[in-house]
């Protein structure tokens, strides 16, 4: 019974996320679908990704031509903010089994994660890491509803309604950079220096390649802008 609650609860506070994820989901399949994708890579592009930036970055590199290193070495970079997650999250639940704190560390997104911040009491209570695997799984199974749909719809869709969603991929990142910004402005500067840096070396190298080399640089150097305000 404990776990049935627990399960119920965690969908309940999930379904902000889970109805969040759907249309962004269904905007990367059309754009994945659009890119040359099939349903099936697709579609299996958010069962082992499971990353939306990083799935609409990995798909415009596709598009462009880019190499599955330079794919590989972009999603590393921009996905590393997930070690720091997972650390948090893992040190709050230290008192779960380990297989259980394994399955939860696969599905911590930043949206989940910030969800699962602002539910504390579940740490304490029995059986609490079944609320934790229904809200990550709700948010995982929309997410992969919605990538396959837009796969299909992909199919029928104008290819001028299409394109215009490719501004979904922009978006994206700006939601993600602008919570950033408001805590610190530093991090626009950054951003900045990157795609400064992004366009030089696309006059030197491939753009997947630009790509990676201009994320990496500034990301090196950000490090040391940050340090020197603290």
């Amino acid at each position: 019974m404990q776990a049935k609650l627990q399960i119920k609860k965690g969908l309940a506070v999930g379904i902000p996320i889970m109805l969040g994820y759907f249309p962004i989901a269904v905007t990367y399949g059309v754009i994945a679908q659009q890119a040359g994708l099939s349903l099936l890579e697709l579609t299996s592009m958010s069962v082992l990704v499971y990353a939306g930036a990083a799935q609409f970055m990995g798909t415009n590199m596709l598009a462009i031509g880019a190499g599955s290193i330079e794919i590989i070495l972009a999603t590393f970079v921009l996905n590393f903010r997930h070690f720091v997650l997972s650390l948090s999250f893992m040190h709050r639940a230290r008192a779960f089994p380990l297989r259980w704190k394994a399955l939860l560390a696969m599905g911590l997104t930043d949206e989940s994660f910030s969800v699962a911040s602002t539910q504390p009491k579940a740490l304490q209570e029995d059986k609490g890491y079944y609320f934790y695997i229904a809200l990550f799984t709700g948010a995982y199974l929309s997410w992969i509803t919605g990538s396959f749909l837009g796969g299909i719809v992909g199919d029928i869709m104008p290819s001028s309604i299409s394109q215009s969603l490719g501004i979904a991929l922009y978006a994206m990142f700006i939601a993600l950079l602008v919570p950033a910004i408001k805590s610190n402005v530093r991090y626009g500067l950054i951003a900045c220096l990157a795609m400064l840096l992004n366009y030089g070396f696309s006059k030197i190298w491939q753009e997947g390649w630009s790509i990676v080399l201009a994320t990496v640089t500034a990301s090196f150097l950000g490090i040391f802008l940050i340090r020197r305000e603290d």
